[in-house]
């Protein structure tokens, strides 16, 4: 959704989670284990949650749910509900019969307790050590227009057409099977799509795929980060955009290049790791930000949202406080996630709804946390530890022989 990232708002008034993370690490040292299939040695890692191994966790009664909490989640949830029961689970956990009693009562619930919700219809599940960690993403606003304007020079590109996917034989498959995004070049040979770089210098230029100017490259970057987000013109109209492709080019974290080099730390010279540290960075040394910042190939591609939230990539609002980004192959898109953390506020129910390309292996979340000044300076400095656990629909366990 964070697109290629991407990057998939909630209602207002949301009451913080209350932190669950010291009681819920009790109860996951009495979970009942089932054998993980352990990979052999030489073998590539597992590469979803059923090969990686899964054991049951605690009841659902034992994570002591609130209200507004739950009823937020129980909002998410229904609204996910049509694809969780039309789309394979990549994880391998689910079938999308096994949703259809829940969400068949999450449609009839009303105003009923929430909290009796997800106690009558999951049962809990860790994917594999259970270790979570957690980052956070918001939706940005930035200064834009669609037109472009005089200090509006920064283009928003729509997706170009010209990148596809391959034809088989043109190249070799990607791990998961599909081709690999790119291009044809006038003689008919596939190849890599512009990266970040060529796209900066004006590869895509001339071509009227720009859908909108923004007026500082650096937000659009970062907006690029979180995969979707509002363009406030100078009138104060705004235009909400989100993901609409990526270049198929790998992800690169910034920030971790800057760890690397030991930009990163509390010395002399150093910054915070958190995004505004980064942003920090890049602005009071602008030559050597622009090449940071060309270090992550991938590029992001937009259009123009109408509703009520940013979609994710489920294709339904992501809500704040209440959607997260993960790994489909280690958590069925559209379930509920219970995480405990060591950040109170980000501690609690939460949805699978996203996906970004940072986003990748088992227990690994990234919380939403919905748009504004302190949405942008919570998610920026989010960096959690704790245990996750997987809200499956009853049944499921059994059927995957996990006792």
């Amino acid at each position: 959704m964070r697109g290629g990232s991407v990057l998939a708002a909630r209602r207002k008034g949301r009451l913080i989670r209350r932190s669950g993370a010291l009681s819920l690490l009790a109860l996951l040292a009495s979970c009942a284990s089932v054998v993980p299939r352990v990979p052999q040695p030489g073998l590539p890692p597992p590469e979803t949650a059923v090969a990686l191994g899964v054991r049951a966790g605690p009841s659902v009664a034992d994570l002591a749910l609130n209200e507004p909490d739950a009823a937020a989640a129980l909002a998410s949830f229904r609204e996910s509900c049509p694809r969780l029961m039309s789309r394979s689970d990549g994880s391998d956990l689910t079938r999308p019969d096994d949703w259809r009693q829940a969400c068949t009562a999450a449609a009839n619930w009303g105003t009923g307790s929430a909290v009796l919700f997800f106690l009558s219809y999951f049962e809990t599940a860790q994917v594999g050590d259970g270790k979570a960690f957690a980052t956070g993403y918001y939706e940005p606003e930035i200064a834009g227009s669609r037109t472009r304007l005089p200090g509006f020079d920064v283009p928003v590109y729509g997706l170009p057409p010209d990148l596809v996917r391959a034809k088989p034989g043109d190249a070799a498959p990607l791990s998961n099977g599909k081709m690999p995004l790119g291009r044809y070049g006038p003689d008919g040979t596939f190849t890599s799509y512009y990266d970040r770089a060529a796209i900066e210098q004006g590869a895509l230029m001339g071509r009227g795929l720009e859908i909108a100017w923004a007026a500082d490259p650096v937000e659009l970057f970062f907006l690029q980060v979180q995969g979707s987000g509002r363009l406030r013109a100078p009138d104060g109209t705004v235009m909400r955009i989100g993901y609409a492709g990526q270049n198929g080019l790998p992800y690169t974290g910034i920030g971790a290049v800057m760890r690397q080099r030991g930009l990163i730390g509390d010395g002399p010279g150093q910054y915070p790791g958190s995004m505004q540290g980064i942003m920090q960075y890049i602005r009071e040394h602008p030559a050597e930000g622009r090449a940071l910042m060309d270090e992550n190939k991938s590029y992001v591609f937009f259009k123009e949202l109408t509703g009520d939230g940013p979609l994710g990539s489920l294709n339904v609002p992501v809500r704040p406080r209440s959607s997260v980004a993960t790994d489909p192959r280690f958590v069925p898109l559209g379930a509920p996630v219970w995480l405990g953390l060591d950040r109170s506020e980000a501690s609690g129910l939460w949805i699978a709804q996203d996906i970004g390309g940072a986003i990748k292996g088992a227990n690994r979340f990234d919380t939403f946390w919905g748009a504004g000044e302190a949405a942008r300076t919570t998610a920026g400095g989010m960096s959690a530890h704790g245990k996750a656990l997987l809200l499956l629909p009853k049944g499921t366990l059994a059927r995957l022989g996990v006792q």
